[in-house]
């Protein structure tokens, strides 16, 4: 799957502010002292909240339009709309930052901290250099959407029709040439990159922080660095589970490939995982999985035999929504979101949920192909859009998730319940295999699903580095690969020197679209799907659990949804956990039979664990 999708939630994830709050722009104590003070901090709050509403319906208009005809003249509205953001963003957060020490009430002291830190491209104060990085920033996300590779035989793919090739072809040869082909379109990115950093660590120093690193860990209720060390305690967790499946497939891919393409030790070769960034291993599930675990069907088959084309993909994850009480997606988001790749024109393709208007115009945009991995990603934006929708009715500032975590992980907690007794619920499944075939299941989930969780942690491990300066532009390309090393016991299939960029090749590098949410969904999620399948009453294992159909389950969903980001993440967990802390203790849970298995298998084959 890809969680991941990567995914846009919103454009207004960069909170766009506007000028003109001329109440504001006095930060002296009058004669009326620290209550007037206050008094103009909350008249200020209000009349930003009132214009910056108004101003990101600009904003993801531009956007809209950009992402879905990649031209020069829409690039150029899309610079020009990013500028006007980034620069009234970084005046007023700066403005908000002088209120902060006030007595205020919890509400509009907490609105404050969030105009200050939500911020993810920060620029200077300076307008030329605002308009530079605006200028930076649309190319870079232009590069990448109209990224392609060219074969020799003249035909040019684009990411998706390259990704398709990764997924399915057995040649390593082609494999590589493939995974080379698409980094190409990166190296432009690379004096780009150096410079988008160095403008946004002076924004981020305007607004009092460090670097960009320090605001960017500053988003999630607790302080930055108590923060790294929660994503290492969280990881700690998951590692001996990702250890025993990185074993496993590794002795598997060695045995299939021989020791000239992978060897049965060190790191495995990026090329040969089934994703164009190793980032997921579930196309490779044919090649290891257990010659008795076959549970007998195919999704992608099963969807192509009951003739599911694009729409009815969308309809029937709108459906698993609508069986737990949430009601139906609005016509309009049918007439306006995109389905299909267009012939006529380039788009990012990148699938991304949208929430226009911040009221009901909620949209996805994104090139299904007719597969299983899509129609998880389809649930995966849709769990953006009925969480956008949920919380429509808080103040604008408040119109976000709990932490960005959240908002990646809602979908990824409905596709749980994608069980074979939910598809035999909805007619793409005759019988349910018996739990015999559950290792094999758990597998295909694991590859997925665990295969991902250090790569979603590495990324932003890699880019705080380069934004505090321990990772220097000229260790780029080395620095990626130490880290996915480090991390995911992963190398690149051949030499990568500094004249290449590597992590440009992965969109949201280039798009600006902070990581670690992902890493953080994939904890909640099965958190999220534990909790609620013990309000839906499941008395077996956990990883058998659907709530299809369960309104008492999507009632509680809805309770914490609704909250959007107006109380601190640990009360929002709380309301479906019963508990204010992450914790992985879920994802050993659900794995708990495979992880049996994996270290069975490992010790038969007499394997050397680790790398």
């Amino acid at each position: 799957m890809t969680p991941l999708s990567p995914r846009l939630t919103k454009l207004s994830l960069l909170i766009a502010l506007s000028v003109g709050v001329s109440a504001c722009n006095s930060t002296q104590t009058d004669s009326s002292g620290a209550q007037s003070k206050a008094d103009e901090a909350v008249q200020f709050i209000q009349k930003s909240e009132k214009q910056l509403s108004d101003l990101s319906i600009e904003i993801n208009r531009a956007e809209w339009i950009y992402s879905n005809f990649i031209t020069e003249d829409t690039a150029a509205l899309s610079a020009a709309v990013g500028e006007k953001q980034t620069a009234t963003s970084v005046k007023l957060a700066t403005m908000a930052a002088n209120y902060t020490q006030l007595p205020l009430d919890e509400v509009n002291l907490r609105k404050l901290n969030i105009l200050r830190s939500s911020l993810v491209l920060p620029a200077p104060l300076d307008p030329e250099k605002n308009a530079e990085l605006a200028s930076i920033s649309a190319e870079l996300n232009g590069l990448y959407g109209k990224g392609k590779y060219c074969f020799e035989d003249g035909r040019c793919l684009t990411q998706p029709e390259l990704s398709a090739i990764m997924a399915e072809s057995q040649d390593p040869a082609e494999l590589l040439e493939v995974w080379k082909g698409w980094r190409e379109i990166a190296k432009p990115m690379r004096p780009l990159f150096k410079r988008e950093v160095e403008l946004a660590n002076e924004g981020a120093k305007d607004l009092g922080y460090a670097n960009l690193s320090e605001l960017w860990r500053s988003q999630y209720d607790m302080k930055p660095d108590a923060f790294s060390n929660e994503l290492d305690r969280l990881w700690g967790q998951v590692k001996p589970l990702y250890d025993s499946l990185h074993c496993y497939v590794r002795g598997e891919l060695n045995e299939a490939y021989g020791d000239e393409v992978v060897s049965g030790q060190g790191p495995i070769p990026a090329h040969l995982l089934g994703n164009m960034w190793a980032q997921s291993w579930g196309n490779i599930y044919d090649k290891v999985a257990p010659e008795d675990a076959d549970p007998g069907y195919d999704v992608t088959q099963l969807l192509s035999e009951h003739d599911y084309d694009e729409i009815k993909m969308v309809k029937q994850a709108e459906s698993f929504f609508s069986s737990l009480g949430f009601a139906e997606l609005p016509d309009t988001f049918w007439e306006r979101s995109l389905f299909v790749q267009p012939k006529d024109r380039d788009v990012v393709c990148h699938a991304s949920a949208w929430d226009l208007n911040d009221l009901d115009d909620i949209r996805i945009k994104m090139c299904i192909q007719k597969t299983a991995e899509d129609f998880t990603v389809i649930h995966h934006e849709l769990g953006h859009n009925y969480y956008q929708r949920a919380y429509k009715d808080q103040p604008f500032i408040f119109k976000n998730s709990a932490n960005d975590g959240f908002h990646e992980a809602i979908g990824d907690t409905i596709a749980l319940s994608i069980t074979p007794s939910y598809l035999k619920q909805i007619g793409l499944l005759d019988e349910v295999p018996d739990a015999s075939k559950d290792i094999g299941l758990l597998l295909k989930q694991a590859l997925d699903k665990v295969a991902f969780m250090p790569f979603g942690l590495m990324i932003d491990q890699w880019r705080w580095k380069v934004f505090s300066g321990e990772i220097t532009p000229e260790q780029y390309n080395q620095a990626w690969w130490d880290l996915r090393e480090k991390y995911q016991g992963v190398k690149a299939p051949v030499l990568r020197g500094e004249e290449n960029f590597d992590p440009g090749a992965k969109y949201h590098v280039p798009g600006n679209v902070p990581y670690t949410r992902y890493f953080l969904a994939h904890i909640l999620q099965f958190q999220f799907h534990k909790a609620l399948c013990e309000v839906a009453g499941n008395e077996g294992p956990v990883h058998r659990c659907s709530i299809y159909g369960n309104k008492e389950a999507g009632a509680k969903l809805n309770t914490m949804l609704e909250m959007g980001q107006s109380r601190p993440w640990p009360e929002a967990l709380e309301v479906v956990t019963g508990t204010q802390e992450m914790d992985a203790r879920a994802v050993l849970d659900y794995f708990a039979p495979l992880q049996v298995w994996l270290d069975k298998q490992n010790s038969e084959a007499n394997r050397q664990c680790g790398w």
